[in-house]
């Protein structure tokens, strides 16, 4: 479908640009932006709040490296490891 928008001068040259450098066409890019525009917001316009459930206090457990996978893969199948 054909339609009118209006641009800033300057932002119309970056498009362009951007277009020009990726090799696509002024219409991809205002539809790819318009499509990540989109598929970013909420309903309600408010980004929702994320609430972690944690259990104990104190921090890691003596001996736990985050950045060592199969020795925490390792901890969490031990037989004492809490379910």
């Amino acid at each position: 479908m054909a339609t009118t928008i209006q641009l800033e001068d300057k932002l119309l040259a970056d498009a362009e640009a951007f277009a020009a450098e990726s090799g696509k066409s002024l219409t991809e890019i205002v539809e790819e932006a318009l499509r990540q525009t989109l598929a970013g917001r909420r309903p309600n316009g408010q980004k929702s709040a994320v609430k972690l459930k944690t259990h104990g206090s104190g921090g890691l457990q003596p001996g736990v490296d985050l950045n060592d996978t199969a020795a925490l893969l390792d901890l969490m199948d031990a037989p004492h490891a809490a379910s």
